[in-house]
Protein backbone atom coordinates (compact mmCIF):
# COMPACT_ATOMS: atom_id res chain seq x y z
CA UNK A 1 0.00 0.00 0.00
CA UNK A 2 2.71 2.53 1.11
CA UNK A 3 4.53 1.78 -2.51
CA UNK A 4 1.26 2.61 -4.12
CA UNK A 5 0.81 6.09 -2.55
CA UNK A 6 4.90 7.22 -3.36
CA UNK A 7 4.44 5.99 -7.04
CA UNK A 8 0.94 8.29 -7.07
CA UNK A 9 2.92 11.14 -5.18
CA UNK A 10 5.47 10.63 -7.39
CA UNK A 11 3.65 10.05 -10.92
CA UNK A 12 3.17 14.06 -11.89
CA UNK A 13 6.64 14.81 -11.52
CA UNK A 14 7.66 12.01 -13.53
CA UNK A 15 5.20 13.17 -16.47
CA UNK A 16 6.09 16.08 -16.34
CA UNK A 17 9.71 15.64 -16.85
CA UNK A 18 11.08 17.98 -19.12
CA UNK A 19 11.74 16.11 -22.38
CA UNK A 20 15.60 16.34 -23.61
CA UNK A 21 16.37 18.81 -26.12
CA UNK A 22 19.43 17.90 -28.33
CA UNK A 23 20.35 22.06 -28.81
CA UNK A 24 23.61 21.02 -31.01
CA UNK A 25 21.73 18.76 -33.26
CA UNK A 26 19.02 21.26 -33.98
CA UNK A 27 21.50 24.08 -34.49
CA UNK A 28 23.36 22.18 -36.91
CA UNK A 29 19.92 21.77 -38.59
CA UNK A 30 19.36 25.65 -38.56
CA UNK A 31 22.96 26.02 -40.46
CA UNK A 32 21.44 23.54 -42.86
CA UNK A 33 18.43 25.90 -43.97
CA UNK A 34 20.69 28.95 -43.14
CA UNK A 35 23.06 28.00 -45.92
CA UNK A 36 20.14 26.26 -47.90
CA UNK A 37 18.25 29.42 -47.98
CA UNK A 38 21.21 31.67 -49.03
CA UNK A 39 22.01 29.04 -52.10
CA UNK A 40 18.28 29.40 -53.30
CA UNK A 41 18.70 32.83 -52.83
CA UNK A 42 21.62 33.42 -55.15
CA UNK A 43 19.92 30.88 -57.93
CA UNK A 44 17.10 32.86 -57.82
CA UNK A 45 18.96 36.05 -58.33
CA UNK A 46 20.76 34.06 -61.41
CA UNK A 47 16.98 33.19 -62.57
CA UNK A 48 15.77 37.12 -62.85
CA UNK A 49 18.61 38.07 -63.98
CA UNK A 50 20.28 39.97 -61.51
CA UNK A 51 23.15 38.02 -60.23
CA UNK A 52 26.50 39.12 -62.94
CA UNK A 53 28.32 37.55 -63.93
CA UNK A 54 25.92 34.52 -64.87
CA UNK A 55 26.19 31.72 -63.04
CA UNK A 56 25.81 28.29 -64.31
CA UNK A 57 24.34 26.16 -61.51
CA UNK A 58 24.03 23.16 -63.05
CA UNK A 59 27.79 22.36 -63.78
CA UNK A 60 29.92 24.91 -62.02
CA UNK A 61 31.81 23.38 -59.06
CA UNK A 62 31.11 26.23 -56.82
CA UNK A 63 27.46 25.63 -56.93
CA UNK A 64 26.90 22.20 -57.61
CA UNK A 65 29.62 21.22 -54.65
CA UNK A 66 27.55 23.37 -52.62
CA UNK A 67 24.38 21.75 -52.89
CA UNK A 68 25.87 18.23 -52.55
CA UNK A 69 27.36 19.53 -49.30
CA UNK A 70 23.85 21.54 -48.37
CA UNK A 71 21.65 17.98 -48.96
CA UNK A 72 24.46 15.63 -47.21
CA UNK A 73 24.17 17.73 -44.39
CA UNK A 74 20.48 18.06 -44.21
CA UNK A 75 20.26 13.82 -44.72
CA UNK A 76 22.77 13.24 -42.10
CA UNK A 77 21.05 15.61 -39.61
CA UNK A 78 17.78 13.65 -40.79
CA UNK A 79 19.73 10.32 -39.86
CA UNK A 80 20.59 11.77 -36.64
CA UNK A 81 16.85 12.56 -35.47
CA UNK A 82 16.32 8.69 -36.29
CA UNK A 83 18.27 7.98 -33.74
CA UNK A 84 17.23 10.28 -30.86
CA UNK A 85 13.43 9.56 -32.08
CA UNK A 86 13.74 5.52 -32.15
CA UNK A 87 15.75 6.01 -29.02
CA UNK A 88 13.38 7.81 -27.15
CA UNK A 89 10.84 5.25 -28.39
CA UNK A 90 8.99 7.66 -30.75
CA UNK A 91 5.54 5.94 -31.15
CA UNK A 92 4.89 4.56 -34.81
CA UNK A 93 1.76 7.00 -34.75
CA UNK A 94 3.48 10.07 -34.65
CA UNK A 95 6.29 9.09 -36.83
CA UNK A 96 3.70 8.48 -39.87
CA UNK A 97 2.16 11.77 -39.39
CA UNK A 98 5.55 13.60 -39.63
CA UNK A 99 6.08 10.79 -42.72
CA UNK A 100 2.73 12.10 -44.07
CA UNK A 101 3.31 15.87 -43.34
CA UNK A 102 6.72 15.59 -45.82
CA UNK A 103 5.28 13.67 -48.16
CA UNK A 104 2.17 15.89 -48.84
CA UNK A 105 4.90 19.27 -49.14
CA UNK A 106 7.17 16.82 -50.95
CA UNK A 107 3.39 16.62 -53.19
CA UNK A 108 3.36 20.04 -52.99
CA UNK A 109 6.67 21.15 -54.47
CA UNK A 110 5.91 18.75 -57.36
CA UNK A 111 3.02 20.71 -58.27
CA UNK A 112 4.65 24.67 -57.42
CA UNK A 113 7.71 23.67 -59.31
CA UNK A 114 5.38 22.12 -62.58
CA UNK A 115 3.71 25.67 -62.67
CA UNK A 116 7.26 27.53 -62.47
CA UNK A 117 9.46 25.09 -64.43
CA UNK A 118 6.98 23.21 -66.98
CA UNK A 119 10.20 21.39 -68.74
CA UNK A 120 12.34 20.64 -65.94
CA UNK A 121 9.59 20.15 -62.60
CA UNK A 122 10.60 18.07 -59.57
CA UNK A 123 9.42 14.40 -59.45
CA UNK A 124 12.22 13.36 -57.20
CA UNK A 125 13.77 16.26 -55.23
CA UNK A 126 14.86 16.12 -51.24
CA UNK A 127 11.67 15.91 -49.73
CA UNK A 128 10.59 13.15 -51.87
CA UNK A 129 13.61 11.38 -51.20
CA UNK A 130 13.53 12.03 -47.57
CA UNK A 131 10.19 10.63 -47.22
CA UNK A 132 11.58 7.21 -48.79
CA UNK A 133 14.58 6.89 -46.94
CA UNK A 134 12.86 7.79 -43.43
CA UNK A 135 10.78 4.83 -43.47
CA UNK A 136 13.83 2.52 -44.98
CA UNK A 137 15.94 4.14 -42.18
CA UNK A 138 13.13 3.22 -39.26
CA UNK A 139 13.39 -0.53 -40.50
CA UNK A 140 17.17 -0.64 -40.66
CA UNK A 141 17.67 0.72 -37.94
CA UNK A 142 17.86 -2.61 -35.55
CA UNK A 143 21.61 -3.19 -37.47
CA UNK A 144 23.10 -1.13 -35.66
CA UNK A 145 27.09 -1.54 -36.74
CA UNK A 146 26.13 -2.54 -40.56
CA UNK A 147 24.47 0.25 -41.25
CA UNK A 148 28.15 1.93 -41.93
CA UNK A 149 28.77 -0.80 -44.33
CA UNK A 150 25.23 -0.75 -45.67
CA UNK A 151 25.92 2.85 -46.20
CA UNK A 152 28.62 2.77 -47.93
CA UNK A 153 27.24 0.04 -50.47
CA UNK A 154 24.47 2.53 -51.22
CA UNK A 155 26.44 5.23 -52.16
CA UNK A 156 29.24 3.01 -54.15
CA UNK A 157 26.03 1.00 -55.74
CA UNK A 158 25.24 4.07 -58.21
CA UNK A 159 28.73 4.69 -59.31
CA UNK A 160 29.05 0.89 -60.04
CA UNK A 161 25.33 -0.62 -61.59
CA UNK A 162 23.44 2.36 -64.13
CA UNK A 163 20.58 0.89 -66.62
CA UNK A 164 18.67 2.96 -68.74
CA UNK A 165 15.87 1.50 -67.82
CA UNK A 166 16.18 3.82 -64.40
CA UNK A 167 16.64 7.02 -66.80
CA UNK A 168 12.53 7.54 -67.06
CA UNK A 169 10.55 9.95 -64.53
CA UNK A 170 9.13 6.61 -63.17
CA UNK A 171 12.10 4.89 -62.33
CA UNK A 172 14.80 7.62 -62.01
CA UNK A 173 14.02 7.69 -57.99
CA UNK A 174 16.09 4.25 -57.44
CA UNK A 175 19.11 6.51 -58.74
CA UNK A 176 20.91 3.84 -60.95
CA UNK A 177 21.03 6.59 -63.85
CA UNK A 178 22.90 5.95 -67.01
CA UNK A 179 22.67 10.49 -66.88
CA UNK A 180 20.80 12.93 -65.12
CA UNK A 181 17.39 13.78 -65.36
CA UNK A 182 16.30 16.97 -66.69
CA UNK A 183 15.17 18.52 -63.30
CA UNK A 184 15.53 21.62 -60.45
CA UNK A 185 15.90 18.97 -57.82
CA UNK A 186 16.77 15.10 -57.97
CA UNK A 187 17.74 13.27 -54.45
CA UNK A 188 17.21 9.58 -55.32
CA UNK A 189 17.22 7.22 -53.05
CA UNK A 190 20.81 6.08 -54.04
CA UNK A 191 23.37 7.28 -53.58
CA UNK A 192 21.80 9.38 -50.98
CA UNK A 193 20.58 6.73 -48.87
CA UNK A 194 23.69 5.97 -47.61
CA UNK A 195 24.40 9.68 -45.72
CA UNK A 196 21.17 9.07 -44.32
CA UNK A 197 21.83 6.06 -42.95
CA UNK A 198 25.48 7.16 -41.90
CA UNK A 199 23.90 10.00 -39.98
CA UNK A 200 21.83 7.05 -38.58
CA UNK A 201 24.79 5.32 -37.18
CA UNK A 202 26.60 8.15 -36.09
CA UNK A 203 23.66 9.22 -34.29
CA UNK A 204 23.40 5.99 -32.42
CA UNK A 205 26.87 5.40 -31.81
CA UNK A 206 26.72 9.03 -30.29
CA UNK A 207 24.02 8.12 -27.83
CA UNK A 208 25.60 5.23 -26.39
CA UNK A 209 29.38 6.91 -26.10
CA UNK A 210 29.44 10.47 -26.83
CA UNK A 211 25.94 11.68 -25.64
CA UNK A 212 26.99 14.87 -24.56
CA UNK A 213 28.13 15.50 -28.48
CA UNK A 214 24.55 15.86 -29.08
CA UNK A 215 22.75 17.49 -26.09
CA UNK A 216 25.76 19.99 -24.72
CA UNK A 217 25.10 23.67 -23.95
CA UNK A 218 25.14 26.09 -27.18
CA UNK A 219 26.56 29.39 -27.06
CA UNK A 220 23.68 31.63 -26.32
CA UNK A 221 24.49 33.46 -30.56
CA UNK A 222 23.75 30.05 -31.95
CA UNK A 223 20.42 29.80 -29.34
CA UNK A 224 18.34 31.56 -32.24
CA UNK A 225 19.88 28.80 -34.93
CA UNK A 226 19.04 26.07 -32.79
CA UNK A 227 15.34 27.28 -32.22
CA UNK A 228 15.42 27.60 -36.64
CA UNK A 229 17.16 24.17 -36.77
CA UNK A 230 13.23 22.77 -35.24
CA UNK A 231 11.03 23.90 -38.03
CA UNK A 232 13.10 22.65 -41.19
CA UNK A 233 9.70 21.45 -42.99
CA UNK A 234 7.94 24.88 -42.37
CA UNK A 235 11.54 26.63 -43.31
CA UNK A 236 11.71 24.53 -46.40
CA UNK A 237 8.05 25.01 -47.84
CA UNK A 238 8.18 28.94 -47.18
CA UNK A 239 11.78 30.32 -47.69
CA UNK A 240 11.51 30.27 -51.59
CA UNK A 241 8.09 31.90 -52.42
CA UNK A 242 9.69 34.82 -49.18
CA UNK A 243 12.71 34.84 -51.24
CA UNK A 244 10.81 35.07 -54.83
CA UNK A 245 8.17 37.57 -53.63
CA UNK A 246 10.76 39.68 -51.85
CA UNK A 247 12.59 39.85 -56.21
CA UNK A 248 9.85 40.54 -57.67
CA UNK A 249 8.64 43.45 -55.25
CA UNK A 250 12.06 44.61 -55.52
CA UNK A 251 11.94 44.74 -59.10
CA UNK A 252 8.48 46.06 -59.56
CA UNK A 253 9.57 48.78 -57.33
CA UNK A 254 13.06 49.93 -59.21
Amino acid sequence: MRRAIVSAVNAPTAAAAPRERFDRLDALRGVAMLWMAAFHFAFDLNHFGLLEPRQDFYRDPLWTGQRTAIVSLFLFTAGLGQALALAADQPAARFWRRWAQIAGCAALVSVGSALMFPASWISFGVLHGIALMLVVARFAAPLGVWLWPLGLAAVALPQIVQHPFFDTRWTNWVGLVTRKPVTEDFVPLLPWLGVMLWGLAAGQWALARRRGWLAGSLPRALAPVAVLGRWPLSFYMVHQPVLIGAILLWRAAA
